[in-house]
C-alpha cells in the first residue's frame, strides 16, 4: 500500500512545537523560499512515523532515528521492515502492523512508497494514514507521483486540519545514504517551516517553490533536466570512443567548461566501462518522464525533447536493462568501430 498526494498544507489549530527553525536570508532564494524570523532551538525529538523503506526511504528512517527522533517504521511487506530492523538495531522504538496504526500517536508521517495508487492507498484509504492522524500533525510525502494527487491529498489534509507537504528528493541513493539530499516543497509556508527541523536529518538543501502540488512539478523538470542531460553525454562519450580519442583527456577538457554537469561528473566514466549499478532505474525513471509529460500536455507545454529521451528509455528496457540506473541509456547507442 503506498500513499497520495493532495493540493495545498493545511492550517494548524496547535502549532507543533520544536518545528520552527531559524535561516539567515538567502537572496539567491527569495523568490522561492520564505525566511523564518524565529530564533533557531534547540533540537526537539518528535514521534515521527515512516512508511516506506525501499533504497531511498530506508535511508531516510535511518537518518531519522539517528538524530534522535522517536521512530515508528512501516513498510507493506512486512519482511523488508523487519530487515531494516536487523540492520539498525535499536534506532525504530516501534513496527507498525498498518498504515492507520503508524500514524496513531505520531507528530509526524513522512511516506516514500511508489506510485500514485500507492500513495492513495496508504494515506487515503479507510486503514490509511488520514485514518488516525491526529489533528494539527504534520504529513509529509516524498514520492515521485503527480501533481493532481499531490493536490488532493493537501485538501484531504486540510479537511482534517493537517500540515501538508509533498516533498519529492534528488540526489539518489547516494545523497539518501550520506544525508545531503536536496528537497522540493510544495505546500504553505506554515507547513514548509514545520517540516524543515525534520527534514534537516537528511537534507542538505530544502526548497519551498510553491503551493501544493509545486514539488512534483519542480520534481518533474528535474528529471526532463537528468534526462536530456544524458542523453547528450550518452551520445558524446559513444563519439569520442570512436574517434579513438582518449577519454580521460576529453573529460579533463571538456568537464571544466560549459558543458559540466553532474551527470558528466559523476558517470562519465562509469558509463564509459558500462557500469550501471547506481541506484535509480530506467523504469522509474520512465515512470517520472510519463508523469512530466503528461502534466505538460495539462498545462499546454510543449516538451519535445523529453518526449524523445523516454522513447529512447524504451529502447533501453527492451533491451533488458530497465532495473539498471539511469546512465544505462547509453546502452542504446552501439560501439562501433571507425572504418580505415
Amino acid at each position: 500500500m503506498l500513499a497520495t498526494r493532495t493540493p495545498q498544507a493545511c492550517g494548524l489549530e496547535t502549532p507543533l512545537p520544536g518545528l520552527a527553525l531559524a535561516r539567515k536570508p538567502d537572496m539567491k532564494q527569495s523568490m522561492t523560499e520564505q525566511t523564518p524570523t524565529a530564533a533557531a532551538e534547540p533540537f526537539t525529538p518528535r514521534n515521527v512515523s515512516f512508511l516506506g523503506l525501499g533504497t531511498m526511504g530506508g535511508a531516510m528512517a535511518r537518518h531519522l532515528g539517528k538524530a534522535g527522533h522517536h521512530l515508528t517504521i512501516y513498510n507493506r511487506s512486512p519482511a523488508r521492515a523487519e530487515a531494516w530492523q536487523a540492520a539498525n538495531p535499536g534506532l525504530a522504538r516501534r513496527v507498525a502492523a498498518s498504515p492507520a496504526e503508524a500514524a496513531e500517536g505520531a507528530d509526524v508521517v513522512i511516506t516514500c512508497v511508489g506510485n500514485d495508487d500507492d500513495l492513495a492507498d496508504v494515506v487515503l484509504s479507510p486503514n490509511g494514514v488520514f485514518s488516525t492522524l491526529r489533528r494539527g500533525a504534520l504529513y509529509i510525502d516524498h514520492t515521485t507521483v503527480s501533481a493532481r494527487i499531490a493536490r488532493q491529498i493537501a485538501v484531504e489534509g486540510r479537511d482534517r486540519e493537517l500540515l501538508c507537504v509533498d516533498a519529492p528528493v534528488t540526489g539518489g541513493q547516494s545523497g539518501a545514504e550520506s544525508g545531503t539530499l536536496a528537497i522540493m516543497c510544495g505546500g504553505s509556508m506554515k507547513a514548509v517551516d514545520a517540516a524543515r527541523p525534520i527534514l534537516a536529518a537528511y537534507a542538505k538543501r530544502v526548497v519551498h517553490v510553491g503551493k501544493s502540488g509545486a514539488g512534483q512539478t519542480a520534481k518533474m523538470a528535474n528529471q526532463m533536466c537528468i534526462a536530456g542531460t544524458l542523453a547528450g553525454l550518452s551520445e558524446a562519450i559513444r563519439f569520442a570512443q570512436i574517434a579513438h580519442l582518449d577519454l580521460d583527456r576529453v573529460f579533463e577538457a571538456i568537464s571544466g567548461g560549459a558543458a559540466q554537469s553532474w551527470q558528466m561528473d559523476n558517470r562519465f566514466h562509469t558509463m564509459a566501462k558500462d557500469e550501471f549499478d547506481f541506484g535509480f532505474a530506467v523504469d522509474w525513471m520512465r515512470k517520472d518522464l510519463g508523469l512530466a509529460i503528461e502534466e505538460a500536455r495539462n498545462l499546454g507545454a510543449s516538451v519535445p525533447v523529453t518526449a524523445l529521451v523516454d522513447q529512447f528509455y524504451v529502447d533501453v528496457q527492451a533491451m533488458g536493462y530497465g532495473r539498471e540506473d539511469t546512465s544505462a541509456l547509453i546502452r542504446r547507442l552501439p560501439r562501433r568501430t571507425r572504418k580505415a
